[in-house]
């Protein structure tokens, strides 16, 4: 990583759910008194990240790890509960919508599902030329044509295709449209939320290519979200590796690869397909992954954790350098027990 400027700031984010419904839901009688039940979906517990400027920092997890939600919190589509998010050294989390129109230039999202995220009523032409005109005013009819045209022309899609529908394009096809949509407007960073994983393995490839080589042309900076461990290895920078809301461990992607550290890390890892018959045994996990609802005390890894003491089912642990420069929360490294 050559640069270590940092863009994006993620500060101690926290962000819950009520699935307690509305008041009165939430009062119950319980021994004679009336009380008030709220409950809460903990999608995010404390996560806190550097983004450094240039860099792929892919974030991964299993199915409801919390990485989605931490995309769309960075984003603004989500407020945070509580913690901070803050772009160039400035906070943005707490702007007004006013406010927030200079970032929404700058940061810009690609969606998981590229036939939901299209407007189906739109033709491809309005879909691109809609943000072009919208964050640059000045500009006349022929010069947003001309920017259309430029990035069609750049993510492979012909700008004559542009008096189509979007139903009128495969899957490979839509998701190159909304990644036009992104880089029309010139942003330096980008959250992608699973952008290939509604696509043909075929198909993934190629998008994923385009993706790289829009980084290099337009120093892009990436937050990628997956949970496909092999698309890390070819696009990643770095890696932030999740469970139930938590950071378990930081680290570039030839580290996370070669030494994986958290107990977590090498279960999923060891997971990977592979076709040589010296890989290391797949590593089965006890038991299920905890509900976000009731939250486990400690670490949130430690009923699953072989390595688990008294100290993770109590203390929570926090994000630790280790020798090798990565960053792991685990109790059982940072005293040696593993």
């Amino acid at each position: 990583m050559q640069n270590t400027e940092t863009l994006l700031q993620i500060r101690d984010l926290y962000k819950r759910f009520s699935i307690s419904g509305d008041l009165l839901d939430q009062l119950q009688f319980k021994g004679g008194k009336l009380t008030r039940h709220q409950e809460f979906v903990h999608a995010i517990n404390g996560v806190s990240l550097d983004i450094a400027k240039g860099e792929a920092l892919c974030v991964v997890g299993e199915s409801g790890c919390g990485k989605s939600t931490v995309a769309r919190t960075v984003m603004g589509l989500l407020n945070p509960s509580s913690g901070t998010i803050s772009y160039e050294g400035k906070r943005i989390d707490d702007l007004s919508a006013q406010a927030l129109m200079p970032y929404r230039k700058k940061m810009q999202m690609i969606f998981q599902n590229p036939y939901a995220s299209l407007n189906p009523r739109m033709t491809i032409n309005e879909t691109l030329s809609e943000p072009v005109s919208f964050h640059n005013p000045s500009w006349n009819k022929g010069e947003v044509r001309d920017k259309v045209h430029e990035v069609m022309f750049s993510v492979g899609v012909d700008p004559s295709w542009g008096v189509r529908f979007p139903h009128e394009f495969s899957g490979g096809q839509r998701q190159r449209i909304s990644i036009a949509r992104a880089l029309a407007v010139d942003p330096e960073f980008i959250v992608a939320d699973e952008p290939i994983s509604a696509l043909d393995v075929s198909i993934q490839a190629q998008v994923l290519n385009l993706m790289m080589d829009a980084q290099e042309q337009r120093d892009l900076t990436y937050m990628f979200i997956t949970h496909d461990l092999s698309v890390v290895e070819h696009f990643g920078s770095r890696v932030a590796v999740m469970y139930l809301g938590t950071l378990c461990e930081l680290a570039t992607s030839e580290q996370l690869f070669d030494s994986p550290r958290h107990p977590y890390t090498k279960a999923l890892l060891s997971a990977i397909p592979k076709l040589q018959d010296d890989r290391p045994n797949h590593i089965k996990l006890q038991g299920e992954v905890p509900t976000p609802v009731n939250l486990p005390t400690g670490c949130v890894f430690h009923g699953r954790c072989p390595h688990a003491d008294k100290r993770c089912q109590e203390e929570i642990p926090k994000l630790i350098a280790t020798d090798s420069g990565s960053q792991v929360a685990c109790h059982a490294i940072e005293e040696g027990r593993i």
